[in-house]
């Protein structure tokens, strides 16, 4: 309340009109959450003629049970839970070391190195120069193309040194080296433990492109046993299989639940990585 009194007139406008969009904005995405989640499960016949807007009507869980029939949609969640455990670790496996590295003052040519990998978000080798590439080192069309591709990135590299340079003194490497630790030993016992943040948050970004991602497979991929569950969602919603009942309500419904299905495991999995996360972004973002 001091706070409050202590600030200007121009800065509590400023304030009061932040808080309000920010409610605003919250407040519009939040019910087109709820309003997919209540789709999902209210009567085809009521959600198309409008009558659904904010509490389930008819409640049904046809749109559920089809989709969880369809065998493609398990073939799919598998392919993503294992694309996407594998190629997070192996983003993980080459971000935190690579940015620990590039952290140390005394490494030399990180000016040079850091001046190419941001070159290379501006520039790239372009479309066909890497589909040949792929398709020379006999990729295409394995899975291994969908855990390598995407499992490194530079704004997760520049994030995670920036996390090193504010959060680890030089002097703390100084004393384990006195007690006795290798530059290996410091960075498993002490650098690894001290970095829950960053992991947390690096990992979170690459999950989720990982989880989301679709130009890969339209690429690189013609199988459709290889495809994840963003690919197996699309050839459901795009077929003729779809139940057109009370004309085509009920694919409406079947929409909604898959969408749901679609974002369930992130809702689960935020709110326990969520302090970690924000920590690991904020801390990230004071200096480049």
């Amino acid at each position: 309340m001091n706070k409050l009194k202590s600030m200007g007139k121009r800065d509590l406008i400023f304030l009061t009109i932040v808080h309000a969009s920010v409610i605003a904005i919250s407040a519009v995405i939040l019910y087109a959450l709820w309003f997919v989640v209540i789709a999902s499960v209210s009567d085809p016949n009521r959600v198309a003629s409008g009558e659904v807007l904010f509490l389930p009507k008819g409640i049904t869980l046809e749109g559920c049970k089809y989709i969880f029939r369809d065998k493609r949609i398990w073939t799919g969640y598998r392919n993503t839970i294992l694309y996407t455990t594998v190629g997070t670790l192996i983003g993980l496996f080459i971000t935190i070391p690579a940015g620990y590295a590039l952290s140390k003052k005394d490494m030399v040519g990180k000016g040079i190195i850091m001046k190419l990998l941001v070159f290379t978000k501006y520039f790239s080798g372009g479309l066909i120069p890497t589909y040949l590439v792929v398709k020379r080192l006999h990729l295409v069309n394995t899975p291994y193309v969908l855990m390598i591709m995407g499992s490194f990135s530079v704004f997760n590299l520049i994030l995670c040194r920036t996390f090193f340079i504010n959060t680890l003194p030089q002097e703390l490497q100084e004393a384990a080296e006195i007690d006795g630790c290798t530059i290996f030993q410091y960075f498993v016992k002490i650098v690894l433990p001290l970095s829950k943040a960053a992991l947390a948050s690096i990992g979170l970004m690459f999950a989720v492109a990982y989880w989301n991602d679709y130009t890969n497979y339209k690429l690189y991929i013609t199988d459709s046993s290889l495809y994840n569950f963003q690919m197996k969602l699309r050839s459901i919603m795009m077929g003729s299989d779809l139940p057109q009942a009370n004309g085509g309500a009920t694919e409406n419904t079947v929409k909604s639940a898959a969408i749901i299905i679609a974002i369930l495991p992130f809702m689960i999995l935020y709110p326990f990585l969520q302090k970690y996360f924000v920590k690991g972004v904020n801390v990230g973002a004071v200096k480049g």
